[in-house]
């Protein structure tokens, strides 16, 4: 019992020390592993308390408990302070300046068939020299006849246009070349 209680404390001792020179929270789970996992010497210290005479089971047991339990609170208030500590340093990485424009929002859809050919058209012609004007699709009366100085009278201004035909033939037939019809 003397020589098992003492190797406990040792073991708490260590354990503490382990847990105060941890660093980050991988260490510190090293050190959970180490001192409280499955194959650690604690462990099988419980494990073993069923082999003692019974008289010394509950002495033992119960500084075993106590080593365990001192061990846990100990490596859950590092762990807290690691992860404050850890989460203060991404948040001071990771600094974002929310003064800065958002992202655009993503494009909706894809331009029409025709007008991704007009535009590689275009740039063509301009990368043979030619610009590219924009103006009115619909040209008012003034702009097209008035100010050109065509006559009120004039045919291009009628708003329908007049297309000549050939007339029927004496037979019926357009464009007749007999020589009864003509």
């Amino acid at each position: 019992m003397p020589d098992t209680a003492a190797r406990l404390q040792q073991l708490r001792e260590e354990a503490e020390a382990a847990v105060r020179a941890a660093s980050s929270s991988a260490e510190l789970d090293d050190v959970r592993v180490r001192f409280l996992g499955r194959r650690s010497e604690l462990t099988g210290v419980l494990r073993s308390i069923r082999d003692l005479p019974p008289e010394e089971r509950g002495s033992v047991g119960q500084v075993a408990n106590s080593v365990r339990e001192a061990i846990e609170a100990q490596l859950a208030e590092r762990g807290r302070d690691l992860e404050r500590s850890e989460l203060d340093a991404r948040l001071a990485r990771d600094a974002i300046d929310v003064t800065l424009p958002g992202d655009p929002p993503a494009p909706n859809g894809h331009l029409h068939l025709i007008t991704q050919t007009r535009r590689e058209i275009e740039d063509v012609f301009v990368g043979l020299g030619f610009r590219i004007a924009e103006g009115p699709e619909i040209e008012f009366d003034y702009y097209n006849f008035t100010a050109l100085n065509m006559p009120p009278a004039h045919p291009a201004r009628a708003l329908q246009d007049t297309l000549r035909t050939p007339r029927r033939c004496r037979c019926g037939r357009w464009r007749c070349r007999s020589r009864r019809c003509t």
